[in-house]
C-alpha cells in the first residue's frame, strides 16, 4: 500500500512539473518573452542593460500604433528595440532642422533625447507601403535605425512585439509607456 501512495505521490510530481515547463514554454513561445537592452539607443526611456518583457500576444488583436515601442530581428540573431514613429501608408521627412514630419505635418513628439543631427534617407521623404514601419531610436544620434539602409524601413510580420514591462533593475520595474513623457532615470 505504502509502495503505491509512493508511486502515485512520484506521478503527481512529475506531472506537476511537465505542466509547469509546458506553461512555461508556452507563455515565453507566444505571450512574452524576455530581452536585455544593450547600448543606449534608446535613453532616456531605457538603458543599456534593462531587462524588458515583450508583449508578443497583442499585436495579434491590434496594428502597432505609433510610438510603441517594437522589438524586430536586425540580424544574426541580434533583435532591436525602437519606437515606432510613422505608420503604413504614411509619408515621413526629416527636415535640415532635425524635425520629423508626417504626410507633411510636423509631429510633436517629446521621445528624442536631443535634436535630429543626421536625417539619414529620410532627407528626402519616404513613403511608407502598407506593412511598413519606420522606427526611430530615442537617442537620436546614437541609433540605427529607419533612417540608415542597413535597418530600413520594419515590416509588420517582421516584428516580434510590443515593448511591455520593466523588471530590472529592480528600482526601475513598471510599464514601458508609449505615452508621451520623459523617464525619470
Amino acid at each position: 500500500m505504502k509502495e503505491t501512495t509512493r508511486k502515485t505521490a512520484l506521478v503527481s510530481f512529475l506531472l506537476y512539473v511537465a505542466a509547469v515547463f509546458g506553461i512555461t514554454f508556452l507563455l515565453l513561445h507566444f505571450v512574452g518573452q524576455r530581452t536585455v537592452v544593450l547600448g543606449a539607443s534608446m535613453e532616456p526611456a531605457l538603458y543599456d542593460g534593462d531587462n524588458l518583457i515583450v508583449d508578443k500576444i497583442s499585436y495579434r488583436f491590434h496594428e502597432p500604433e505609433r510610438y510603441d515601442v517594437i522589438v524586430f530581428p536586425y540580424e544574426d540573431g541580434t533583435y532591436y528595440i525602437k519606437r515606432i514613429i510613422g505608420l503604413p501608408g504614411e509619408a515621413v521627412l526629416i527636415d535640415e532642422n532635425g524635425s520629423i514630419y508626417i504626410n507633411g505635418e510636423r509631429i510633436s513628439e517629446s521621445y528624442g533625447k536631443e535634436v535630429i543631427e543626421d536625417p539619414g534617407c529620410a532627407g528626402e521623404e519616404i513613403t511608407l507601403g502598407e506593412t511598413e514601419y519606420f522606427v526611430l531610436g530615442d537617442n537620436r544620434n546614437n541609433s540605427m535605425d529607419s533612417r540608415d539602409e542597413r535597418v530600413g524601413l520594419i515590416e509588420r510580420d517582421a516584428i516580434i512585439g510590443k515593448a511591455f514591462v520593466r523588471i530590472f533593475p529592480l528600482n526601475q520595474i513598471g510599464v514601458v509607456s508609449s505615452k508621451i513623457q520623459k523617464s525619470l532615470r
